[in-house]
């Protein structure tokens, strides 16, 4: 499992959790299932959507001291592997940031 949190939002928005099982589809909880977490993740909201939209990189976030990995140094590794970007990553930029 992986616990997201976002500093800037609000207490009741600031944690997402991942729950990842093989085989099976990946569940995106808002409540905590109350499993063992294997990595936390630590960043903006900003920051997250710009790796997501691939206008940055996990390493790139990590070096400027806006995205924190705690946790299973392997997962941790595969983040920009696991996460995958938006099917909207690969689009012209229309606007830049």
């Amino acid at each position: 499992m992986i616990r997201f949190q976002y500093s800037e939002l609000p207490a009741a928005r600031r944690q997402w959790w991942l729950l990842i099982k093989p085989g099976a589809e990946v569940d995106l909880c808002s409540v905590d299932p109350g499993f063992d977490v294997d990595l936390y993740v630590t960043t903006d909201l900003p920051t997250m959507t710009a790796i997501w939209m691939e206008l940055t990189t996990v390493c790139k976030a990590m070096g400027d001291g806006k995205l924190v990995l705690t946790g299973d140094r392997q997962v941790a590794s595969q983040m920009q592997i696991w996460l995958g970007l938006s099917p909207f990553a690969g689009e012209k930029k229309l606007v830049t940031a």
